[in-house]
């Protein structure tokens, strides 16, 4: 009879820690989830902040038409942007027009005067900024989740329950690695 009980007891325990790493996993996957989230937000928000940005320089750069269009499609790119490498990629070719766009805009002193464009500079700054944090906490996340999909023994609950590695957000070009210069 005694055995028994030390049997049930055993099968007990494993049945407990099947169903807290089972709960660990489904957190750190949420909380994956949710930190990709807020990169998104943040990356739209700076998205939704470059019409107004060209909008405001439209005027001083008539005929810096690629630039402004090279801007555009890297916009449009991560509107219909679906998963993270996709997301990262119109990422990156975003900086790269933006890196442009900065380049043109030193031509144009009345443009750099200008309190509109002074404004949007720095609401894409402090955007930057957002986006650069939210990234971190993302990578920082999904560290965490690949980390105990992969530990022992959590793996073997993972791999039962189907749990799947998620991606770090990369930067992928080697421009975009490069700090930009920006003269004003």
């Amino acid at each position: 009879m005694q055995l028994i009980y030390i049997v049930l007891i055993i099968i007990a325990a494993l049945v407990l820690l099947v169903i807290g790493m089972y709960n660990s996993l489904v957190s750190l996957r949420n909380q994956v989830k949710t930190a990709w989230a807020t990169v998104d937000t943040q990356l739209q928000r700076r998205f939704d902040l470059i019409p107004n940005l060209i909008e405001t320089v439209k005027g001083y750069m008539a005929h810096e038409r690629e630039t402004l269009e090279n801007i555009t499609k890297a916009r449009i790119a991560f509107q219909s942007a679906t998963t993270v490498e996709e997301k990262a990629q119109s990422e990156n070719n975003l900086l790269g027009a933006l890196r442009g766009f900065y380049a043109v805009a030193e031509n144009y002193p009345d443009l750099k005067a200008s309190q509109n464009f002074m404004i949007l500079q720095e609401e894409l700054s402090a955007t930057e900024n957002k986006v650069a944090y939210a990234r971190q906490n993302y990578n920082n996340s999904v560290l965490a989740f690949n980390n105990k999909i992969e530990h022992f023994p959590s793996n073997i609950i993972a791999g039962m329950f189907g749990f799947k590695p998620a991606t770090q957000f990369e930067v992928e070009s080697e421009e975009a690695r490069k700090a930009p210069k920006v003269k004003f």
